[in-house]
């Protein structure tokens, strides 16, 4: 399973997808193990049973053990956070800001990859769930950290077009029951 079976899996409707897809894969200016943890936790916030497993199968040849945790972990604790802050900032009550979360996120901490890494992977699933919040923070961070612009633009191109891909085949999926 690979890349290459997701593309096979588009719909000539979704052309431009799968030649993004392809893209995506080969000019980047991120590191493999960024592109790779990107991919994957942009996969597992698509929530495509497909996609997922396509992506993982590919990410397992070119990230380490503590790099596949990350990149899920980034997903996961990311699912939580959006949700959270977004929350909070729509229903535009300042007095919400300074309420404690009292969420575990010890993770963020300590990743167990590089922390440039990990707030790309955490930027890259803020976008696939629409958290303004944590954009704006993790862009900020990562800008900090010596990370460039062309690295948060490549990582938000992973994840919208990761995105398409789910939503694509998990339609065509449905579809075909």
């Amino acid at each position: 399973m690979s890349i290459d079976s997701l593309k096979a899996a588009l719909p000539a409707y979704a052309k431009d997808t799968k030649l993004n897809l392809g893209s995506i894969t080969t000019t980047s200016s991120l590191t493999e193990q960024q592109l790779w943890g990107t991919m994957l936790s942009c996969a597992v916030a698509s929530r495509s049973t497909t996609v997922i497993r396509e992506i993982h199968a590919e990410a397992t040849k070119r990230l380490s053990e503590d790099a596949l945790k990350a990149s899920k972990s980034a997903a996961s604790i990311m699912a939580m956070n959006n949700i959270y802050y977004r929350a909070k900032h729509l229903i535009g009550d300042e007095a919400y800001t300074s309420l404690p979360a009292r969420l575990r996120m010890q993770v963020i901490g300590n990743p167990g990859v590089d922390k440039v890494d990990y707030e790309l992977w955490s930027l890259a699933v803020s976008a696939v769930t629409g958290c303004g919040l944590c954009l704006e923070s993790h862009e900020q961070t990562l800008i900090k950290s010596g990370a460039s612009r062309d690295n948060v633009h490549d990582a938000l191109r992973v994840a919208a077009v990761v995105h398409a891909a789910a939503v694509t085949i998990d339609a065509e999926e449905a579809l075909a029951l």
